[in-house]
């Protein structure tokens, strides 16, 4: 199942997820609209405008749940790699950061090369540049 209908308007770059972490996040969302609508309505807005794929097609260079992904944030210099997580396993002193973050929210599906405007917690506007991805070890990694 492909999406394609994303309005140049958007300003976004398309992204792709794999099909089953897509049901995966929607599902996040749906529980989480109550507590933190903002972040739900992005993740709904990614889902939305997702190029869906098995896990096996899925390139290397894209991130996907549980991979590592180094940025830069080019309105501030910084450079991070987080791994992205499920809820369950975020730990930002470790950095691992949950999907259900406004930064998760934006990294997920981008490509490495790529860059996205994307609102931080604060809702200051941020340029993020995607420079590398690695895969996660286990890509069976259960969301629950």
């Amino acid at each position: 199942m492909k999406n394609t209908d994303i309005s140049p308007d958007a300003g976004r770059p398309v992204i792709h997820m794999i099909d089953r972490e897509s049901d995966a996040i929607e599902a996040f969302a749906m529980a989480m609209e109550s507590r933190n609508p903002k972040v739900a309505e992005m993740l709904y807005e990614e889902l939305g405008r997702a190029i869906l794929h098995s896990a096996d097609d899925m390139p290397d260079n894209i991130v996907t749940m549980n991979c590592k992904v180094e940025f830069v944030d080019e309105t501030s210099g910084l450079r991070r790699t987080v791994k992205l997580v499920y809820p369950k396993d975020a730990d930002i002193e470790n950095d691992h950061l949950s999907i259900l973050t406004p930064m998760g929210a934006g990294l997920i599906g981008m490509v490495a090369g790529e860059t996205i405007a994307w609102p931080d917690r604060s809702g200051t506007e941020r340029i993020l540049r995607i420079v590398n991805v690695t895969p996660p070890d286990d890509v069976n990694i259960n969301p629950s």
